[in-house]
């Protein structure tokens, strides 16, 4: 039995599966000038296999046993930093600058983190839709729930693509990895695991008005039996919608699922135009 013991407290979920950690750490493509930022390293098993291929590790543990136990295994090792704090909570960018320089400025983020609060740490890490991250990372390589996986890399049309899917191909290219059995971890949790590498970037084509398209996504999805003009209706007029709809070649009767990222900033940057739409 691994040592210590998981505290569901903290949604703890030792992975102990060498094939599962080879996969993030060759999606990471780390090399030796990467300074990498680690969310819930937990026994550390991830952790050395960081430290052994980057510049340096900077690691954010909210567990302060765990801490602990971490600072006496890895404390020596020059290039970890170890922070016990909540990551959801921590200023890293400020806490960092008082700091060796060898830890600052993190350019990749490679992490197990878990399930119930992926999405606060996907919008902490990549930024959403109106507001920008406070650190620009280069990629982002997470162990996440098989599930949200398949949502943040769905493509339109797909019985899983939704606003987060939206949400987050508007910040960042998607990769899905590979699948991780939940006999991979212990205690294995109810549902498989993914490995996604998402790299932020900014896309070609933004809206004119994220804080309006971040809306339109919302509103839009709200239910998606619906189609779009009528999930809408409380925004603009559906006749107007249908005109906007087939000035973009987009068939009036769309559901929201159906829309790609870029035709929803196209609708987004077309509806800016139209003086009576007042988000």
């Amino acid at each position: 039995m691994p040592s210590p013991y998981p505290r569901k407290q903290f949604a703890q979920h030792w992975l102990q599966s060498d094939k599962a950690l080879n996969e993030i750490v060759k999606a990471a493509a780390l090399s030796p000038g990467d300074r990498i930022l680690e969310i819930g390293p937990g026994t550390g098993i991830l952790t050395r296999q960081l430290l052994s291929r980057a510049e340096s590790v900077v690691a954010v543990e909210i567990d302060r046993n765990l801490s602990q136990k971490l600072a006496k295994k890895l404390g020596d090792i020059p290039n970890f930093l170890l922070l016990c704090a909540d990551f959801l909570d921590l200023n890293l960018e400020s806490v960092l600058t008082q700091t060796p320089e060898l830890f600052h400025h993190p350019n990749k983020v490679v992490a197990n983190i878990p399930y119930n609060i992926t999405g606060p740490i996907l919008e902490k890490l990549l930024g959403t839709i109106s507001h920008p991250p406070q650190i620009s990372y280069q990629s982002v390589v997470l162990l996440i729930q098989k599930e949200v996986a398949e949502r943040i890399n769905a493509a339109p049309g797909s019985r899983t693509y939704g606003a987060l899917s939206v949400r987050v191909q508007y910040v960042a290219e998607c990769e899905y990895i590979c699948t991780v059995p939940a006999k991979a971890f212990y205690p294995a949790p109810k549902v498989d695991s993914a490995v996604v590498r998402l790299s932020p970037r900014p896309l070609a084509f933004p809206a004119d008005r994220p804080r309006w398209l971040e809306t339109l996504v919302k509103v839009g999805f709200s239910s998606k039996r619906k189609m779009l003009r009528n999930n809408l209706k409380g925004l603009i007029d559906r006749d107007q919608l249908t005109q906007f709809l087939e000035q973009l070649n987009i068939n009036p009767q769309v559901r929201a699922e159906d829309l790609s990222v870029s035709q929803w900033v196209a609708l987004s940057n077309l509806l800016t135009l139209e003086p009576s739409v007042t988000p």
